[in-house]
């Protein structure tokens, strides 16, 4: 084998090379699918179930679920902080995007082995037939000399053989590949309608909740506007009871006091009158006694 591998020349190199490279992508492909199918499901409904009862928590699993592809895209609307439905449809077209160019990442290499190793194989055989058939002589057909020759155009096809095998193999992963690839974009899509339609739906219910709590404000800067007016009412009409009633004490206290001032000037005039009283009496009886005793003498 070895030495069949040794005569098919030097383009078996470069199918080995392909070989290892396709193979290297094929394994690394697989364990990225194997990794997204097998979270992919629970990571949308977890976020999803999430986003019908508190966008917070959906925010939340969405963020701890990031490294997967679904969870990346699904966080890319849901980090922005009260976006419009417009501006939240394109964080999702965005995302989705990216996502899915990078679960296409390998395919262009599998697409250039696929095209290239046919082509490499079909070279060494070419070349190898001209080696094959540039040895025989006109002279030597039917001589012993006509089966190395067709021992060498055996040998040449090997490497056809090896082209063909390594870009069938990698044809058939690329088809897989695509395959999960394409579902994946229906997965994308609806969850995105989804997502969508849940934060209509938690804007709609936001605005009746605050329609129904500028209301209730409403309501209750009215009743604490009649409340103050009431109370300013009430004050009012203390502070002119309280005024009347200092007013009507005051006219008491002016009265009283003009009643005492009369008495007083009543009374002194009272004295008066009885002291002029008591002074005329004394004149009269003094002149009178004058008199007497004048007479006398």
């Amino acid at each position: 084998m070895i030495e069949m591998i040794k005569k098919a020349g030097w383009v078996l190199w470069p199918l080995w090379v392909l070989s290892v490279l396709a193979l290297g992508v094929t394994f690394e492909r697989i364990w990225f699918w194997l990794s997204v199918l097998s979270r992919e499901k629970s990571i949308l409904r977890r976020v999803l179930d999430a986003a019908s009862r508190n966008w917070q928590t959906a925010k939340d699993i969405a963020f701890q679920t990031r490294r997967q592809p679904i969870g990346r895209y699904l966080y890319a609307p849901l980090m922005l902080a009260q976006p419009d439905p417009e501006v939240f449809r394109l964080a999702l077209e965005t995302a989705a995007d990216d996502e899915l160019a990078s679960m296409q990442r390998g395919h262009r290499v599998l697409e250039g082995i696929i095209t290239l190793a046919p082509l490499l194989g079909l070279l060494g055989t070419v070349l190898g037939l001209i080696r094959a058939l540039g040895s025989i002589n006109i002279s030597d057909l039917g001589t012993a000399s006509t089966v190395d020759v067709n021992l060498g155009i055996g040998e040449a096809l090997i490497s056809t053989a090896a082209g063909l095998i390594v870009a069938i193999v990698s044809f058939v992963f690329y088809r897989i590949f695509q395959a999960l690839w394409y579902s994946q974009v229906k997965i994308f899509r609806k969850a995105g309608n989804e997502l969508e339609l849940l934060y209509r739906q938690y804007l709609l219910r936001g605005d009746e909740s605050e329609s129904f709590y500028s209301k209730e404000v409403e309501n209750e800067e009215a009743v604490k506007a009649d409340t103050e007016e009431l109370v300013n009412t009430n004050t009012e009409e203390v502070a002119k009871a309280d005024a009347e009633e200092l007013v009507n004490t005051n006219t008491e206290e002016t009265a009283k006091a003009d009643t005492e001032e009369l008495v007083n000037t009543n009374t002194e005039e009272i004295e008066k009158a009885d002291t002029n009283g008591a002074t005329k009496a004394d004149t009269n009886g003094a002149t009178e006694a004058d008199t007497e005793e004048t007479n006398d003498q």
